[in-house]
């Protein structure tokens, strides 16, 4: 039997998201949480960055957007465990001991450069209920690019509030490719732990890295994006 048409939920107002840090302040965030030297970049340099990214926005008339580090310089597994929710680090599923090996799709290639900025946020809530392989043409089509495992997670250090019962989100701009070149069946998510099974109950409430089946629709995972990648 055919499967219906995907249905957004209806009960989301994205605008409950609110805004993020200005980018001088998310530099301080990624320095106190020590990301800087996992990337290999000096304090300075990240305060450089930030400074003249900010400059840039608003002698344009935009805003300043999310400061991200490339994922070849801060991979998702170191990220994962800075999280925090209700005092609770977050942490990578178990059996996801490959997540560093899932890398940006086309439609979702970082700059080549240690630190750049995603404009035009949005958690996507609209497109709960759709699977990631109805998701990712609908994205593509508004002109939208998903985001990478390691942005979600960057947006969730500067904005822990975005990440909400029932209000949680894909990032399949990640994908990993098999050695025939086919991608995996899996894609990256990030939610909230129950701490059930092999979890654990001490994780219960922890901001979670995880997985869901590319074909599988659920009803408390949107689908993140962002308009534009830049250096500037």
């Amino acid at each position: 039997m055919p499967r219906t048409a995907p249905t957004a939920t209806g009960d989301r107002d994205p605008a409950t998201v609110p805004p993020l840090p200005c980018l001088a302040d998310q530099a301080e965030r990624l320095i106190a949480l020590g990301v800087h030297e996992r990337a290999g970049l000096s304090a300075a340099a990240l305060r450089a960055f930030a400074a003249d990214s900010a400059a840039a926005a608003a002698s344009a008339g935009a805003a300043g957007g999310l400061l991200a580090v490339h994922p070849d310089r801060a991979p998702a597994s170191a990220l994962a465990p800075l999280l925090r929710r209700a005092g609770t680090p977050g942490f990578v599923v178990t059996d996801m001991g490959d997540v560093d090996r899932f890398a940006p799709l086309d439609a979702a290639t970082p700059p080549d450069s240690p630190l750049y900025l995603l404009t035009g946020l949005d958690r996507g809530d609209h497109l709960a209920n759709w699977s990631p392989n109805e998701a990712l043409p609908a994205l593509t089509a508004a002109h939208r690019t998903p985001l990478l495992l390691t942005e979600g997670i960057h947006w969730l250090l500067q904005q822990p509030t975005a990440l909400e019962p029932n209000h949680c989100f894909m990032t399949i701009g990640s994908r990993l490719r098999k050695a025939n070149g086919s991608l995996d069946a899996r894609t990256p998510a990030i939610w909230i732990s129950g701490g059930t099974g092999r979890d654990g109950r001490e994780r219960r409430n922890a901001p979670k890295v995880g997985w869901c089946w590319a074909g599988n629709r659920h009803t408390w995972l949107g689908f993140a994006s962002a308009t534009t990648r830049t250096t500037r």
